[in-house]
């Protein structure tokens, strides 16, 4: 959820409380490819607060003021450079239910409550839906994809069709909104946006309590690769396999065409925010899951298009590269230098940091699998091999997870990780 869909303002000003200022400058002095004075150590938690404070993902998903207090207590033991937006990313469960959100399966609804949520892979847009995207992506929202994912929007088939809308066809066309279901459809909406705003008024609340305490929030604008867009959330991933090669043409028109309003709704939200930078999720680039020939026309083009356009914006960008992307490194290094922050999930960092360590700061990439299973011991020696072979030898690095504390993390080993990196590069 991007800052403009919530509403609420950043604060990344040094007009926070005691060491905000000095926080937040290690990380710009990250992104301007400048050595800053210590390596930052950035928290990223979500599932995890739950095992932090032994209590349920349920409880942790519906509990506003509790997980506020719990992501509170956990920010102050770990004293991080920045944080992500705790209470954002982990309190929504009354907000989806709300809303009857149709794409997740989350405790009590789906999936048990000690279990976090899971996203349901389908085919929200059929094959044959791509020219009606294509020519009219927001009447195709209301008309057809609204109502397919969230049940609020039930009833929003009977929506007038807009363009066209003039004169005394304007008049006409309010027609449609005494229909019994759109009528009803508005006043679900309506009490689910309730819903939406106590929530968002807890993040809110958070971010000011946190900016009180000298902690700057990572973000809180997020957006998409249009690409992963187009894959993930309309055709499914077997739905945009196979468009890749039956529907090439239509693949790269609907590309472009997300590209344009992914690009407006993540300049809007970072502006409102007052937060620089955009977070963004990667999960159709790794080596593993295309060709190079693949990445190169399909997912690339569309995705520096956006970045370029954040980076005009005075925006930073800050795709999360999930999986192995090795392969991809040489390519990716196509942006302007101390633009941009890459957060790494596997790839080698010491040969990301090669390749890419004059052009972008480095976010990333302790084990999965190390900080879940390993001692303390071990996850101090990793610690020490990015310090001293990445941080120490002038890569702009911000330690962190491979995608945040993993949500079954023994908490020493994330105070061991947070002592080492004290100890290595403090």
């Amino acid at each position: 959820m991007s800052a403009q869909e919530t509403g609420t303002p950043a604060s990344t000003a040094p007009a926070g409380g005691p060491g905000y200022a000095r926080r937040w400058q290690r990380i710009m002095d990250c992104v301007a490819l400048r050595q800053p004075d210590r390596m930052p150590v950035i928290m990223y938690a979500t599932f995890w607060l739950a095992k932090y404070a032994g209590i349920t993902c349920r409880q942790l998903m519906y509990e506003y003021e509790l997980t506020r207090e719990i992501a509170e207590r956990a920010i102050v033991e770990f004293d991080p450079e920045a944080y992500n937006p705790m209470v954002l990313q982990s309190a929504s469960g009354r907000a989806l239910e709300a809303v009857g959100f149709k794409q997740l399966q989350w405790p009590g609804h789906g999936v048990r409550d000690d279990q976090p949520f899971q996203y349901l892979d389908r085919e929200y847009m059929k094959a044959e839906e791509y020219d009606e995207f294509i020519f009219d992506p927001t009447g195709y929202y209301l008309h057809t994809y609204l109502p397919r994912v969230a049940g609020v929007f039930e009833g929003f088939e009977e929506l007038p069709h807009f363009p066209g809308l003039h004169y005394f066809r304007l008049v006409g066309g309010v027609r449609s909104f005494a229909k019994p279901r759109l009528r009803q459809a508005l006043e679900n909406v309506m009490r689910a946006a309730e819903e939406v705003e106590r929530y968002i008024g807890h993040h809110a609340a958070f971010t000011e309590r946190m900016n009180s305490l000298g902690y700057p929030c990572t973000n809180l604008a997020t957006s998409v690769s249009p690409y992963d867009f187009l894959a993930d959330y309309f055709r499914g991933a077997r739905g945009m396999m196979t468009d890749l090669y039956r529907r090439k043409d239509k693949v790269l028109e609907a590309l472009d065409k997300a590209a344009v309003f992914l690009l407006r709704q993540a300049v809007a939200g970072a502006k409102a925010s007052r937060n620089p930078i955009v977070f963004i999720p990667i999960h159709w680039a790794p080596d593993a899951f295309m060709s190079d020939a693949q990445f190169r026309t399909f997912w690339w083009p569309s995705f520096r298009r956006l970045m370029i356009g954040l980076i005009d914006a005075d925006l930073i960008p800050m795709p999360l590269w999930e999986a192995d992307c090795t392969k991809r490194l040489e390519i990716i290094r196509d942006v302007p230098p101390g633009k941009c922050i890459y957060w790494f999930e596997r790839t080698d960092m010491v040969r990301a940091f090669e390749v890419l360590g004059d052009v972008v700061a480095l976010r990333g990439n302790l084990s999965p699998s190390l900080m879940t299973t390993g001692k303390p011991a071990q996850v101090d020696s990793a610690v020490r091999h990015l310090a001293e072979n990445v941080f120490a030898k002038g890569g702009r690095l911000m330690l962190d997870c491979a995608f945040g504390i993993p949500d079954e993390t023994p908490v020493e080993n994330v105070r061991a990780m947070f002592d080492a990196a004290r100890k290595y590069a403090g």
